[in-house]
């Protein structure tokens, strides 16, 4: 399938945005993280001062065929009764979002049961994937179709010069294709990248091992080739974020990460188009103990940190206000060259 090219960014810009970074009425480095956040988001809009950006999250649903392993503390169903949640504004995605000045979008990317719910896009490539351990998960059509139901959400979005674009999940089992994900394209293995995801401790959580083992296994994913690797272990929801992450990229959109599932999903997207890096702000630092691994193997420091485990895009939205400040401090901040006030020695 043919993806959309991004655009280059030049890296002899960010001289310049350091320039006006030091240049700002403040000591040298004295917002911390704030100065490379505002700096990547000027080099990503290409402009010293960012307009202050729209935001959109778009929540994926799917459903997986491992789910019949027993590797969820809930039922499949659960994933169809949480698109409805949030299709009548019930779940957190719907708070923050409306807190945050967000435009959310729900999407059925792979929901089991049909969700002919208000304000729910209907994407759906597969209903629920089959199960990986009686073959692939999805055909190679069908992943080629999640990521063009990625695609063709963001064409659907209005078309900003320059915004954020962050990406969420709902999905029972989605946690263990997340480790296999993790597993094949940053090479941690099932014994780290395997958590408790809905809350499966004990035997169970070392059943859900097993059967990620298994998976694994079976199919010996090659991440050379991601589109197949994405079919073996699936899903649809996956492939879907990889889709919109690659299409924000080419808008010259800041994308905004997620969690642990959007992170499985940001490893395909960086597979198919390595570029895509340039783009991406990770949120927070999940507590599930394979996203604290992914991160420190990419050696990433999230926008924050704040224990969460619940996906849907919630810690997307919670990270738009900070992205939000600090285009605000590149555009609205005096600089010393124009305040007359006199710089440190």
């Amino acid at each position: 399938m043919k993806l959309p090219s991004l655009p280059v960014l030049d890296p002899g810009r960010k001289a310049a945005i350091q320039a006006h970074l030091d240049d700002l009425t403040k000591p040298l480095g004295a917002l911390g993280r704030m100065e490379s956040l505002g700096l990547q988001l000027a080099w990503i809009a290409g402009d010293l001062r960012p307009t202050d950006p729209e935001a959109f999250i778009l929540t994926f649903g799917g459903d997986h065929g491992i789910a019949k392993h027993g590797v969820s503390a809930f039922p499949q169903e659960v994933t169809a009764q949480m698109v409805a949640n949030m299709a009548f504004g019930g779940a957190a995605i719907n708070v923050f979002c409306k807190a945050n000045r967000i435009q959310h979008r729900i999407i059925d990317a792979g929901v089991a049961s049909p969700c002919a719910f208000p304000n729910v896009s209907q994407r759906n490539v597969v209903r629920g994937t089959a199960d990986p351990l009686a073959g692939p998960a999805m055909t190679r059509q069908q992943a080629e179709a999640s990521l063009q139901a990625g695609l063709d959400e963001v064409a659907a979005l209005p078309n900003f010069g320059f915004a954020l674009l962050g990406l969420g999940e709902m999905g029972i089992a989605n946690s263990a294709i997340a480790a296999l994900l993790v597993s094949v394209f940053a090479g941690i293995g099932p014994e780290a990248s395997v958590g408790p995801g809905t809350g499966v401790q004990g035997e169970a959580l070392n059943h859900k091992l097993a059967i990620v083992k298994q998976v694994l296994a079976k199919h010996k994913p090659d991440p050379k080739d991601p589109i197949s690797a994405l079919a073996a272990v699936g899903g649809a929801e996956f492939g879907a974020m990889a889709g919109a992450m690659i299409a924000g990229a080419a808008r010259g959109w800041a994308v905004i990460v997620d969690g642990y599932i959007a992170g499985a999903a940001a490893l395909v997207a960086l597979a198919l188009e390595p570029r895509v890096k340039d783009f991406l702000f990770w949120s927070h630092r999940s507590a599930e103990p394979g996203a604290r691994k992914l991160l420190e193997k990419l050696a990433i420091e999230p926008v924050l940190d704040l224990n969460l485990r619940l996906g849907e895009g919630t810690g997307a939205a919670l990270a738009v206000p900070i992205l939000r400040c600090a285009c605000a401090m590149m555009r609205e901040m005096a600089t010393f060259s124009g305040a007359g006030v006199s710089k440190q020695n």
